[in-house]
């Protein structure tokens, strides 16, 4: 399945969304509204290797007691992911077998180019 998760109050998933015009047979799915489901976690996990590399570093929620004294592990992170969309990393594309997760300018750039092929 092709699918593009973002945060719609999120400026920099709607300009990164606009920037890559997205064909029509990726679902764009808000995970505010729809949050991150079991089967796309384990999807993201295979890609990506570990839970912590799917989580966004800079979530508030993070910073702020009892997880800014927690050392978490990867069974903390995967609750974290399932449990509340502001730990992804964002935004998240997967096309054509190829996953593309965050939101540096590499990583854009990339996805562009697979999109475009």
């Amino acid at each position: 399945m092709n699918f593009f998760l973002y945060l719609s109050t999120c400026d920099t998933c709607k300009r990164i969304q606009k920037e890559l015009s997205l064909p029509p047979e990726i679902t764009v799915i808000d995970i505010k509204i729809n949050p991150l489901n079991s089967e796309q976690l384990s999807q993201l996990y295979k890609a990506a290797g570990s839970y912590e590399s799917l989580i966004n570093k800079r979530a508030q929620l993070l910073k702020q007691p009892p997880l800014k004294d927690k050392e978490l592990n990867e069974d903390d992170y995967c609750d974290l992911l399932l449990n509340h969309y502001t730990f992804l990393k964002r935004p998240v594309l997967v096309y054509k077998n190829k996953y593309f997760i965050g939101n540096s300018k590499n990583t854009v750039e990339l996805a562009r180019n697979w999109i475009n092929e």
